[in-house]
């Protein structure tokens, strides 16, 4: 791969975190090092634990739950975006130092919408990776910006979901 590209995975339906981890598990089982960050998730999903068992996989640390983002106080908002941002800026530093193939930043896209992540910067370290970076982004309602920036966009759609009728999320199935 001698130029990275941008995947954009996004809409309102089931399957946009398991769509890049199975470009995570493909990529790693060719060979390449995948890097993983995580934002306004916490460290109880299922695929974490054989991730982590996978040789070119790592994850980037991040052991802070700041819950749900409308039930955040004002403080609780400044704390996640300086812990947000750090993680983004040490994701593209890692990936780009340690010339990781595949950096995959899963809710992403959320983040930069509720403003824990600053567009110019977001973009401005996407512009500037290492050119054999391939970089994966998740997450509802892409700015024009973003989808201009990248170069495939899926969009997954929800026709019908479980949660409609009142069933939570289920281990191994959604968490």
């Amino acid at each position: 791969m001698n130029k990275g590209l941008i995947h954009i995975y996004c809409g309102n339906g089931k399957g946009k975190t398991t769509a890049s981890i199975g470009l995570c598990v493909r990529a790693a089982g060719s060979g390449l090092r995948v890097l993983v960050a995580r934002f306004l998730k916490n460290n109880k999903s299922g695929e974490l634990s054989i991730l982590n068992q996978i040789p070119n996989v790592f994850i980037m640390p991040f052991d802070k739950d700041y819950g749900f983002t409308f039930k955040m106080s004002e403080e609780t908002k400044k704390e996640a975006k300086i812990a947000y941002t750090n993680l983004l800026i040490d994701s593209f530093e890692k990936a780009n130092t340690e010339e990781y193939d595949l950096l995959i930043m899963d809710e992403i896209i959320a983040t930069n919408n509720h403003g824990f992540v600053d567009d110019e910067l977001l973009l401005g370290l996407l512009r500037n990776r290492h050119p054999g970076l391939e970089v994966v982004m998740t997450g509802r309602n892409p700015s024009d910006a973003l989808i201009e920036l990248a170069d495939y966009v899926s969009e997954i759609k929800k026709i019908k979901h479980p949660f409609d009728m009142g069933i939570p999320a289920r281990k191994g199935i959604e968490i």
